[in-house]
């Protein structure tokens, strides 16, 4: 898409060769209608696969996975990152490292929203070293639910995120490829 990776030239900031901010336009301000367009092109991508629930993480995930269920006409379950006092006592539970965060979350899903016969997307906004999508991968197995794949609106391919997914056997569709942000450059690839 390159209205998306127009957006990110112009509002990504480089933090370090290793992250690039995006909060005016996935983690903390969105675009809706780039997120219906981003939600319709993952539901063409992955229409045929006979989705019946959209899985995401909480927060960053929620606007587009929301976009793609809508599409698809399946609901979303996201995972939250913290129990709460009405967190369903019988949940599945995954301790997850948070690239951006630098700590290490419970990631919490009721056993009530994923069902044995499910087949679940995951959408996830960006992709670094994988660990939370390996968390959700993980909650899936608990489940007995079938992965049917992943959809990624950023994989930072420089980073080894995507690669262990896919060799884990997971069908990745990612809508941008960053290759770098070497020399303060995002270089798209």
């Amino acid at each position: 898409m390159e209205e998306l990776k127009q957006r990110i030239q112009e509002e990504g900031i480089i933090i370090s060769d290793q992250l690039l901010k995006l909060d005016s336009i996935l983690n903390h301000q969105v675009y809706p209608d780039l997120v219906m367009r981003i939600g319709k092109e993952f539901a063409k991508r992955f229409r045929e696969n006979g989705i019946s629930r959209v899985l995401t993480l909480e927060s960053s995930g929620i606007s587009i996975a929301f976009a793609v269920a809508l599409e698809l006409g399946v609901p979303l379950v996201f995972a939250r990152r913290k129990k709460t006092l009405t967190t369903d006592a019988d949940a599945y539970c995954e301790r997850v490292p948070s690239f951006t965060k630098g700590i290490v979350t419970d990631i919490v899903v009721s056993k009530s929203f994923i069902h044995p016969n499910d087949r679940i997307l995951i959408i996830d906004d960006i992709i670094a070293n994988g660990d939370a999508v390996r968390g959700l991968i993980r909650i899936i197995q608990q489940s007995q639910a079938e992965l049917v794949g992943l959809g990624v609106v950023i994989e930072k391919s420089f980073q080894a995120g995507g690669r262990t997914i896919r060799e884990m056997g997971v069908p990745i569709e990612s809508i941008v490829k960053i290759a770098s942000l070497d020399n303060g450059q995002i270089t798209f690839g």
